[in-house]
């Protein structure tokens, strides 16, 4: 069922001066009334973290959630390879509008327009921000702040700390909030998590949260609720994704009315270290940036077993280069997957799984030289040796693709409010400014613009016009999340089953990669949909939970997560049977061109599906928001 159209709150004017003028136009607070409202910020990565200190920098109360012992621990240091920014430093034809044309096609046009605009102007102001905290950017001979390229782009606008960039960009975030902290303006709350979202009168009005260590539930009341969680990639069991990462807070926001957009782009990263057995239950990253000097081949002959130091070079298929010889080994990573797929499933696949491609980096070394090549890469040189107990300097690295971020999220507005007033969704929590495909090094610029320089003027613009209120936790509401919060976790011990918690994850893995992954059919997706409720019914009756809610048990904490995949991944799977096109991440087999390219259909899918939860027993709602592209004219992506 397809209901009404949603409205972005798309200011109006030409593009370039949207948000200047939006600015402009937003209602003020005055300084001596923001000590008056009070925010919630539900996680502390790059997103949460640099809202966290904007927010109280400005005057406003505070209090900050993680479910790391630290905000230094959330997942957002896992990053590496680097982060856009339109400043052309290289003078190599950079600028603003290149880095908007640059995303919304890499996002293979569904996008909104005036998103990406924002971000690409307010991306140079992040590095101007990020370098006054003292986050050590590589630097050239002169001085000047390095660059180097990454997949989607034909110039090199992406800022970097080694293979780093994550950690230092961070910590440079944690360093603020921690200033703050230690003034008393900000309340961290750490080894906790968001189990509900209190909703009174429409509007979100607080949280209730689970303490990890004591399991104690408590309540927070405040004038607005900022969820800056991250993605949901880990619903397929094997993810870059650290073990923690989950869905849960959005997914308790998407219950209690806040739509959830485009659930099915998701984005399988093509540089990663390859499955290496059965018990795995994570997958490690390596780096974009690494494609600037690697080489991608396999064998020519299907099924060569022999070691990539014995095949010639007449017998090797350096197939990027070839297919696409004007973006080559840097074309975008919904296309570097697919390709290093269609070469495995031709049986040219390497290593003893046969499940992978080489990344060669002999050619890089014998140009620049050894100290050159590890100046820039060393630590992610390093982390594959000694995982794989292969020298990358010596040996190709082997790769496959592997999930990594989700495109889709929470449907935010221009203001990045949910459709839930007074509930924002900040950086991979919301859907908003990468379309059906995320160009690499783009994750970290989102989370910081939305942190460091727009949810300050929005949410500004939101509480000039609700004024502060006497709600507080004493409200029946927040009695209501708390005793449903309680009676969730009591519900799942109270199965008493025989199967570990990660078998359920597992199987759920197992359904959304088979069928939900790089390549999807609609009969693959209606077995997904058949499956997944006989596996949630299952997790419901025979799961099992060692010890008791009263203190540290992980198990608990993870039932909880995987109770709200299985729900989340059902979503999934009716978004990319109901989405009858191939676009970014999202690529359906009925649907592509004779080149075995993405094949979009404009006509009926020029639109973001936003779902509306209707109830446990009930199919969700779709309502749609019209994407219009005035600025870049709708065609097919290129990258030949």
């Amino acid at each position: 069922m397809t209901s009404k159209k949603l409205d972005s709150k798309i200011p109006q004017g030409p593009i370039q001066e949207k948000w200047e003028n939006h600015k402009f136009q937003t209602k003020l607070v005055n300084p001596s009334n923001k000590r008056k409202y009070k925010v919630l910020v539900v996680g502390t990565g790059l997103a949460g973290a640099s809202a966290a200190a904007t927010l109280s920098e400005l005057g406003y109360q505070v209090e900050a959630f993680c479910i790391q012992d630290s905000p230094r621990r959330a997942h957002s240091i896992a990053a590496q390879g680097g982060i856009n920014a339109a400043k052309n430093y290289t003078n190599d034809g950079d600028s603003i509008w290149r880095l908007f044309y640059d995303t919304v096609k890499g996002g293979d046009y569904r996008a909104r327009e005036a998103n990406v605009y924002r971000l690409a102007q307010v991306s140079a102001n992040i590095i101007d921000q990020c370098a006054a905290q003292g986050v050590p950017f590589a630097r050239d001979y002169g001085g000047y702040l390095a660059n180097r390229s990454f997949g989607g782009a034909q110039v090199s606008r992406t800022f970097y700390a080694r293979g780093q960039t994550g950690q230092q960009l961070l910590l440079g975030a944690y360093s603020s909030l921690q200033k703050e902290a230690s003034k008393g303006k900000v309340n961290i709350h750490t080894r906790c998590e968001l189990v509900d979202v209190v909703v009174i009168d429409g509007r979100a009005r607080g949280i209730v949260t689970r303490d990890i260590v004591s399991g104690e539930f408590k309540k927070f009341s405040a004038d607005a609720v900022l969820l800056c969680t991250g993605g949901y990639g880990n619903v397929y069991y094997l993810s870059t994704n650290a073990m923690a990462s989950n869905c849960s807070a959005a997914w308790r926001a998407y219950k209690k009315g806040a739509y959830f957009a485009n659930p099915c782009f998701t984005q399988i990263h093509p540089t990663c270290i390859p499955v290496h057995g059965d018990h795995q239950s994570k997958l490690t990253l390596m780096s974009e940036s690494l494609r600037n000097d690697g080489r991608v081949w396999v064998p020519k002959n299907k099924d060569d077993k022999r070691k990539p130091q014995d095949i010639p070079e007449e017998d090797r298929d350096y197939y990027l280069e070839r297919i696409y010889p004007s973006f080559g080994n840097l074309v975008p990573r919904d296309v570097a997957s697919r390709n290093a797929k269609a070469q495995v499933d031709q049986g040219k696949g390497v290593g003893s799984t046969g499940v992978a491609v080489y990344l060669d980096f002999k050619d890089a070394i014998e140009r620049d030289g050894r100290d050159a090549i590890e100046a820039r890469y060393g630590n992610l040189f390093e982390m594959y040796q000694r995982i794989t107990d292969d020298d990358p300097y010596i040996l190709p690295m082997r790769i496959y693709p592997a999930v990594h971020y989700t495109m889709g999220g929470l449907w935010v507005d221009y203001n990045l409010m949910t459709t839930v007033p007074g509930l924002f969704a900040l950086g991979e929590a919301n859907f908003s400014d990468h379309g059906a495909n995320r160009l690499g090094a783009s994750a970290l610029m989102q989370g910081l613009a939305d942190g460091y320089f727009v949810i300050p003027y929005t949410i500004g613009g939101f509480f000039a016009e609700n004024r502060p209120d006497d709600i507080t936790t004493d409200h029946p509401a927040f009695d209501e999340a708390m005793k449903s919060s309680r009676d969730l976790f009591e519900k799942i011990m109270a199965v008493k089953g025989t199967k570990p918690v990660d078998y359920f994850h597992r199987e759920l893995g197992q359904i959304m990669w088979e069928n939900v992954g790089m390549a999807r059919s609609a009969d693959g997706l209606k077995k997904a949909i058949e499956e997944i409720p006989k596996l949630k019914e299952q997790f419901w009756s025979d799961v099992k939970i060692p010890g008791d809610g009263t203190n540290v048990n992980v198990e608990l904490e993870k039932a909880a997560r995987v109770a709200d995949f299985l729900e989340l991944g059902e979503l999934m799977a009716r978004d990319a049977l109901d989405r009858e096109e191939s676009c970014g991440g999202h690529f359906r087999e009925e649907s592509q061109t004779p080149e075995n390219e993405a094949l979009r259909n404009d006509d009926d899918f020029c639109h973001v599906s936003a779902w509306e939860f209707k109830g446990v027993a009930a199919a969700p709602e779709k309502h749609m928001e019209e994407l219009n592209f005035e600025y870049v004219k709708l065609s097919q992506r290129s990258y030949k």
